[in-house]
C-alpha cells in the first residue's frame, strides 16, 4: 500500500520500517521509508543484487535522524515488480519515474556501487531534480575495471560457499583484522530485521544487473562537468570491486566534489566507518 501522507511519520528504526509500494511507469516498486517528513527527501540506491534488507540499518537510522530517507528496490529486484533492466540508463529512468510518482519536486540521492552509477545518470538526466549527490564505492561511466566486476565477483562468491561465509565478507571488506571485524559486524546488522524481510534476488535478476554494470564500464565517459550540484564521494582505500582510483577520478572531474577515503577499508568503506560516514553525510546535506 502506498503511504505518502506528508503528516505521517515512519518507524523509528529501519529494522522495523514498514514495507510499502508505489506504482511508477507501470511497475510496482517496493520501498521503505524512515524519518520525519518535510524538507528534501533522501533516496537510497543500492548495490548489485541488493534488496531492501541490504541497506545498512546504522546508516539509514543515522541519516533518518535529520531527513526523510527512502530506500527502494530496483525493478525486478526484491519485492518490486517487473523484469530487472540490463542498462543503468533504464534504472535511472525508473528512478526518475519513481521520484515523480512520489510527487517530489527535488531529492537528494545516495548511491552505493551500482547505485552510484544510477545516481550519476539520474543527476545528468534530470539535474533540476537532484539537490545534492552522495556517491559511495562507485565510479564513472567507462571507468577502468568496472566491466570486470563479474570476473572479480564469481571467485569471491565461490570462496564464500567454500568457507561458509557471506561473499560480501570478501567483496566489501579487506582481509586485515579491522576489515574482518567490520565485515562480521555489518553482516550481523543486516540480520537485525526479523519480520517482513524482503525477497532475495533471483539468479536471472543478478545476471541482468551484471550486464548493466558491464555495459556501464564499457560505455563512453559522460561529461561530469555537467554535475553542478554539490557531490560527496566516499570509498575505502582498497576497493577491489570498483577501484578506488575511480573515486579520485570522479572527484577531479566533478566541479563541486568533496572526497573522503577511508583507510584500511574496501568497497564497503562506508559500512566499516558508518559512524563517521553518517556524520560527514549529515554535514554535507546540511550545507
Amino acid at each position: 500500500m502506498n503511504s505518502l501522507n506528508p503528516d505521517s511519520h515512519s518507524a523509528t528504526a529501519y529494522a522495523h520500517a514498514q514495507n510499502k509500494q508505489v506504482s511508477a511507469g507501470g511497475t510496482t516498486f517496493a520501498y521503505r521509508e524512515l524519518g520525519r517528513h518535510g524538507g528534501i527527501p533522501l533516496i537510497l540506491l543500492n548495490h548489485w543484487g541488493a534488496v531492501l534488507d541490504n541497506f545498512d540499518p546504522r546508516i539509514v537510522d543515522g541519516l533518518a535522524r535529520k531527513h526523510r530517507v527512502i530506500a527502494i528496490d530496483y525493478r525486478g529486484i526484491g519485492s518490486s515488480g517487473g523484469i530487472a533492466p540490463v542498462t543503468v540508463d533504464a534504472m535511472a529512468r525508473d528512478t526518475i519515474a519513481l521520484i515523480h510518482a512520489m510527487a517530489f519536486e527535488q531529492v537528494d540521492l545516495l548511491g552505493f556501487s551500482l547505485g552510484g552509477f544510477v545516481a550519476q545518470d539520474v543527476a545528468l538526466k534530470a539535474p533540476d531534480l537532484v539537490r545534492r549527490l552522495i556517491l559511495t564505492g562507485t565510479g564513472p561511466a567507462g571507468g577502468q575495471g568496472i566491466d570486470r566486476v563479474g570476473a572479480m565477483s564469481w571467485p569471491l562468491m565461490l570462496k564464500g560457499l567454500v568457507t561458509l561465509r557471506d561473499p560480501k565478507t570478501y567483496m566489501f571488506f579487506t582481509s586485515t583484522a579491522n576489515g574482518r571485524q567490520a565485515g562480521s559486524a555489518f553482516l550481523k546488522r543486516l540480520k537485525e530485521r526479523k519480520a517482513g524481510r524482503d525477497q532475495g534476488p533471483t539468479p536471472r535478476a543478478l545476471l541482468r544487473q551484471l550486464k548493466a554494470i558491464k555495459g556501464w564500464g564499457q560505455q563512453a565517459p559522460q561529461d561530469l562537468t555537467c554535475l553542478h550540484m554539490p557531490v560527496l564521494i566516499a570509498n575505502g582505500d582498497n576497493d577491489i570491486m570498483v577501484p578506488t582510483a575511480l573515486s579520485h577520478e570522479m572527484a577531479r572531474r566533478i566541479p563541486n566534489a568533496q572526497l573522503v577515503i577511508y583507510q584500511d577499508a574496501g568497497h564497503g568503506g562506508i559500512f566499516q566507518y558508518h559512524t563517521d560516514f553518517v556524520i560527514k553525510a549529515l554535514e554535507f546535506l546540511a550545507q
